[in-house]
């Protein structure tokens, strides 16, 4: 039963956010680009469905932009300068701090 809810919900995902016209060969959806979170058939819709999205697309896009800026790195930044980012010289000898 949970396969079919999940497939139910990938179908009401492909489909226009203002009129429900789903998408099919002739009709390509395109996500809007602030939030990424609904999709629509032509512009028209886009510009219909604004004011019911404009809140939630502002919230979902700020989260999308602090998302970007506040991810960490892959890499550990022990022994990176916490000013430039350059990696210091972990070497006692070489250090001029020690």
């Amino acid at each position: 039963m949970s396969a079919n809810l999940e497939g139910e919900a990938d179908d009401t995902m492909m489909c226009c956010a203002s009129c429900g016209t789903t998408e099919v060969d002739d009709i390509k959806l395109k996500t809007c680009t602030a939030c990424k979170s609904v999709r629509y058939c032509s512009v028209t819709c886009q510009k219909e469905h604004r004011p019911q999205h404009k809140r939630a697309c502002k919230k979902r896009a700020a989260e999308l932009r602090h998302e970007i800026l506040f991810r960490q790195h892959e890499s550990s930044h022990e022994g990176d300068c916490p000013i430039c980012c350059l990696p210091i010289s972990l070497d006692q000898k070489k250090s001029t701090m020690m």
